[in-house]
């Protein structure tokens, strides 16, 4: 009987729900008027906030260098947002979703948090243009009322008008400045700094870099022709500016100490944090004297083949001339099978808590680089199981990359050792700082030519360079560090052993 009853019950509810749904829908008809959802959370749902994700190890903040969309933009997924600049690369970052873009959260030149929201999406595309004035409406009111007031004093600076020559003179763009539009000018770190400095718009500067990039060469040049600009207006004008200039340049008292400070770039904070965190390692340094005079025969004999048949390979760069690095690299990559500690990283056992040591497969090399924007360390990939002119190959596409500051969070991440190059700046001896989640690091001198005695006792020129070597010393000893560091001497002074041990 409850069975019965509680059958006759339900029947009668869906009655009633099914007359309802056929009486709202007579009405919705009869006054043609939008359906409704039942509860409004779904239409809430339809503006999506894109999250800044995780670009790099460590990274928790990059600077918006460029939107490529803007309020009312329609977007398809997977097509560019913007462009934002990390410690040491640049990343273009895509749509998740199909829809409309409705909000920008960080204007051109500020830094975005990862894993905040830094766009809002409508994914059903129905945005309308009244939702997205409203957004936008103050801050363009703020943007339009600051010309309005700094343009009064900027107009009766001439009050004497009889020299119209001169006047003419003054650059358009200087005064007028280009309206911002979807994409901002390309820079690095280092040259937007230079620009905020010298208070001067990359907007009104015409980059003479690789895609229409302004360099430091054209801040300084846009400089001097504004300056070159105001000082034309008649001699009254140039009175009143000289004073002005001279104290500007010329310190009022030299006898007085005076002290400027000045913001770290985005590639000095990262090295500030991460040389913080590696000098908590226990150093000890060790050096060496490798003689290069066989491979400075051997590399002369390669570069001669080189010369006259460039490597061209698919997906290879093509070398002309190859350089010590390439060499050196490999055979600490040969080293490293002998002596796999080198290749680890000291880490705490999740279990236990305890330190251990997590021994790596690969041998990730990292080479110190000195760009432009300051030092990266892009990082050569499985160099076991590359050749001496793939190697090669790979130095000159990251090099590229690094001067450029193109390099991606993939180039710069997962090295196991590194290798810091000195010698071609001009240094003979260095204690290198290893890199944080390493426990070795080599740097290399520069090489020298001295005098030195052979077996028969005869005085011999010989090519000399100084290896310094630094390593963890709570899982690294001197004794393994000397013997790791005697393979790597024996190979590069007779560097015809790499052929055997060709992958």
């Amino acid at each position: 009987m409850f069975l019965q009853r509680g059958s006759r019950v339900l029947q009668r509810q869906w009655r009633t729900s099914k007359a309802m749904g056929q009486l709202m829908a007579g009405r919705g008809q009869a006054a043609s008027c939008p359906a409704r959802w039942f509860t409004e959370s779904r239409r809430l749902m339809a503006v999506k906030p894109v999250v800044l994700a995780d670009i790099g190890e460590g990274i928790v903040e990059c600077e918006v260098i460029q939107w490529f969309v803007e309020p009312g933009a329609a977007v398809e997924e997977f097509s560019p947002l913007c462009e934002v600049q990390s410690d040491k690369a640049s990343v273009e970052i895509t749509s998740r979703f199909t829809g409309t873009v409705t909000k920008l959260y960080y204007e051109a030149g500020e830094m975005a948090r990862v894993g905040k929201p830094f766009v809002d999406i409508d994914i059903q595309g129905d945005a309308k243009s009244v939702d997205i004035e409203a957004l936008t409406a103050a801050p363009e009111q703020g943007k339009e009322e600051e010309p309005m007031t700094a343009a009064p004093p900027s107009a009766p600076q001439n009050p004497v008008a009889p020299q119209p020559a001169k006047v003419a003179e003054a650059p358009a763009p200087v005064s007028e400045p280009k309206p911002k539009g979807k994409c901002a000018a390309l820079a690095t770190p280092a040259v937007r700094h230079l620009s905020k400095e010298l208070k001067v718009d990359i907007l009104d500067i015409e980059g003479t870099g690789r895609d229409g990039r302004v360099l430091k060469e054209d801040i300084y040049k846009f400089v001097q022709a504004r300056d070159a600009g105001t000082s034309a207006p008649g001699p009254a004008a140039a009175a009143q500016s000289a004073p002005a200039s001279a104290t500007a340049t010329a310190p009022a008292d030299t006898s007085v100490q005076t002290e400027t400070r000045v913001p770290l770039t985005n590639i000095q904070q990262q090295m500030f944090k991460s040389m913080t965190r590696s000098l908590n390692i226990p150093h000890f340094l060790y050096t060496d004297e490798i003689d290069f005079s066989s491979l400075v025969e051997l590399r002369g004999r390669l570069n001669r083949v080189l010369a006259k048949s460039p490597e061209t390979k698919e997906g290879m760069q093509q070398i002309s001339k190859l350089s010590y690095l390439p060499f050196i690299i490999k055979a600490v990559s040969l080293a490293l099978y002998k002596f796999p500690i080198l290749n680890a990283r000291v880490d705490a056992d999740p279990s236990t808590g305890k330190p251990s040591l997590v021994h790596r497969s690969q041998h990730n090399i990292g080479v110190a680089m000195d760009t432009p924007q300051g030092l990266v360390v892009p990082v050569i990939r499985d160099v076991g199981s590359l050749n001496v002119l793939s190697i090669a190959s790979e130095l000159t596409r990251l090099q590229g990359l690094a001067h450029q500051g193109k390099l991606s969070p993939r180039d710069l991440t997962g090295g196991t050792i590194t290798v810091s190059n000195i010698g071609n700046i001009g240094g003979t001896y260095l204690s290198p700082v290893i890199v944080e989640r390493e426990v070795a690091i080599l740097g290399v001198g520069r090489m020298r030519t001295v005098p030195a005695f052979d077996e028969n006792d005869n005085v011999v020129k010989k090519q000399v360079c100084n290896f310094s070597w630094s390593a963890d010393h709570r899982v690294v000893d001197g004794a393994t560090m000397a013997r790791a560091a005697d393979v790597v001497r024996s190979v590069v002074e007779e560097p015809d052993v790499m052929v055997m041990h060709l992958r």
